[in-house]
C-alpha cells in the first residue's frame, strides 16, 4: 500500500507561467487531470472521440460554442460533448482544470502551433 498523497492545485499552478500549456497533475484510470493557465482566445477545435470537462479554478472563462457561449467563474464547470466545436477564451488570465482521456491533444483535430503535449507538473 502506498502512502496517500494530496495534490495542491494552487501549488501546481504556481509552478509554471506558460499559457495554453496543460500540466498533468494526476491520473484516474485512463484519464488525465490537467491544469492550465489561459488568456486570450484559443483555437476553434473538436475532440471527435471524447467529451472534455472544463472546471474554472480562478478567473472567468468563456467556452465559445457555435450556438452560444458558456461563461464560467471559479468553481463552475462545463462539459463539451464529443464532436462539438469549441473555443476557450479568457480576457484576463484564468486557471482551469481539465479532465480527459490520456493522450487527448489540446487542439483536437485542428492541430497547429498551439498544440502541446501535457507534461507532468
Amino acid at each position: 500500500m502506498t502512502t496517500p498523497q494530496k495534490v495542491d492545485i494552487a501549488e501546481k499552478l504556481a509552478g509554471f507561467s506558460e499559457r495554453w500549456a496543460p500540466r498533468r497533475i494526476a491520473r484516474v484510470n485512463d484519464y488525465d487531470v490537467k491544469v492550465a493557465k489561459i488568456q486570450g482566445e484559443f483555437v476553434w477545435h473538436t475532440h471527435e472521440d471524447t467529451d472534455e470537462l472544463f472546471l474554472v479554478v480562478s478567473g472567468t472563462v468563456t467556452i465559445r460554442l457555435r450556438d452560444g457561449d458558456v461563461v464560467l467563474g471559479p468553481g463552475q464547470m462545463h462539459v463539451v460533448p464529443r464532436g462539438v466545436e469549441h473555443c476557450p477564451a479568457a480576457d484576463e488570465e484564468a486557471a482551469i482544470l481539465l479532465f480527459e482521456p490520456t493522450g487527448t491533444t489540446n487542439t483536437g483535430s485542428t492541430g497547429g502551433d498551439r498544440t502541446r503535449e501535457a507534461v507532468d507538473a
